[in-house]
């Protein structure tokens, strides 16, 4: 029964239309930045490296010819350490030198962070739609969330770069040999046996700023809740206002509160051959858009507008649109 109640709660969401968001650019995206947060922790908080090296002394039985060495995630370097030969008989301990956990852990932070806001932002689009657009609060809101995350992804991208290169260098099985007392006496040859395996960390790397060029990318969809809804600023300036239905959005013209702004939807309605008599009988002579526009380039802008309000069905009274 929990099962049939359960299908039946997902039916009607399907049904009312709210899982559309994820069709569109503001919901895909999203599940893209989660995914990719995913990869971006994953790759970095679980790695383990080892490297090899070998120490032999001119006294053979003092040698020492398989020396692993282990480190991992926050790479608190200064921290790890191995048993060197001394070649004397005894064996010295030896510390890898850096601690660079604060880059590496900042940039896992900032990708939790983005991976849970993600999860909860998607969750918002799909199931709380109407308190997300009311007042305009949710887009804002969303805006300045994912413009804090760009920069953040920034800052943590570049950090764990530089930090990433500096583990590969102190980590270099030659670095550490200079670092082992034995291996600075001519008898006795050191040599590197295995370097570490960094390409898991490489990709976090990419991952980072994979999610740097979302994140920027998704500041403009922040603030347009549906993909045919543009944001505040351009529906202010266009007269422009979107309005939901079940099957789609679509856009409709609110009447132009100054004389200034020009009605160049009524002129493709009526002309929308007429090239640049469309846009005459619209716009005023002092509009900026008034002088000279070639016919074929008015055209193909009283399409777009007719496009643009007949969306999601065919306008009432608009003629055919021109291929």
């Amino acid at each position: 029964m929990l099962l049939l109640a359960d299908m039946d709660v997902v039916n009607q969401l399907v049904a009312g239309g709210q899982f559309q968001v994820v069709k569109e650019p503001l919901g895909f995206v999203k599940i893209l930045q989660w995914v990719f947060a995913i990869f971006a922790f994953a790759t970095c908080g679980s790695y383990s490296g080892e490297l090899q090296l070998s120490v032999d002394c001119a006294n053979k039985t003092h040698s020492l010819l398989n020396i692993e060495v282990e480190f991992e995630y926050p790479f608190r370097l200064h921290q790890v350490y191995f048993d060197a030969p001394d070649c004397r008989g005894g064996t010295s301990k030896v510390f890898l030198l850096g601690d660079y956990s604060s880059s590496a852990e900042f940039f896992v932070t900032v990708a939790v962070f983005a991976f849970l806001y993600s999860m909860g932002a998607l969750a918002t689009y799909i199931f709380l739609q109407n308190k997300y657009r009311e007042n305009n609060k949710g887009p804002v809101l969303d805006f300045l969330a994912t413009a804090v995350f760009a920069f953040m992804w920034l800052v943590s991208s570049s950090a764990w770069a530089k930090g990433l290169s500096d583990v590969k260098m102190a980590t270099d099985p030659e670095t550490v040999i200079k670092g082992i007392p034995s291996c600075q006496q001519k008898e006795n040859t050191c040599k590197e046996i295995r370097d570490p395996v960094t390409s898991g960390l490489n990709t976090s790397v990419v991952f980072g700023f994979l999610n740097l060029v979302l994140w920027f990318g998704n500041l403009w969809e922040a603030t347009s809740p549906t993909t045919g809804n543009p944001p505040a600023a351009v529906a202010v300036a266009t007269g422009l206002r979107a309005t939901t239905g079940s099957k789609a959005t679509a856009l409709r013209v609110r009447p132009p509160p100054s004389p200034i702004r020009c009605s160049l939807v009524s002129a493709a309605q009526e002309d929308p051959m007429g090239g640049a008599r469309a846009q005459e009988k619209a716009c005023p002579p002092s509009h900026p858009y008034t002088p000279g526009l070639h016919p074929s380039s008015q055209e193909t802008l009283n399409c777009i507008y007719i496009y643009i309000i007949c969306l999601s069905e065919p306008c009432p009274h608009s003629p055919p649109l021109m291929h």
